[in-house]
């Protein structure tokens, strides 16, 4: 029996919810009641991380970053850019990595601007590197 729901965690309450595929953007949290899946990014912790990349069933891109590098810095804007562009077919993350070291560290982030593309919990692609949003956008399509 094929399904055409997906499942998306809330970025409110941390929920999962069954959402109707090509329902993604008017879809609200059966429990918090808000939207599941905006066109920007969100703010990733620790605690948050894991779940959204594991219980989510749409691809995710996270950006690894410090909120004291220039580059990351210069690409935060663009980041969010890529976000509306490829909404909703990819879900964009943040992560700062001077705060989340553990979760850095278990990715061998070494770098930072890293972007890591997972999908069904696993990495499927990884750039480091700043870019705009053109560049953001194409790299996750062609690693899709």
């Amino acid at each position: 029996m094929t399904t055409d729901n997906k499942l998306i965690v809330c970025p409110n309450c941390g929920a999962v919810n069954r959402v109707q595929a090509g329902r993604e953007t008017e879809a609200t949290c059966g429990k918090c009641r808000t939207r599941v899946f905006e066109p920007s990014p969100l703010e990733l912790i620790g605690s948050t991380f894991d779940r959204h990349v594991n219980k989510t069933e749409i691809p995710i891109l996270v950006d690894f970053y410090s909120p004291t590098c220039g580059p990351c810095l210069m690409m935060g804007p663009q980041f969010a850019e890529a976000a509306k562009t490829l909404h909703p077919a990819i879900r964009l993350a943040k992560i700062d990595t001077s705060q989340e070291q553990t979760v850095a560290a278990r990715y061998g982030i070494r770098a930072v601007p890293t972007l890591i593309l997972f999908r069904d919990g696993r990495e499927i692609a990884r750039q480091p590197g700043a870019m705009n949003a053109a560049e953001i956008a194409a790299w996750a399509r062609q690693n899709l």
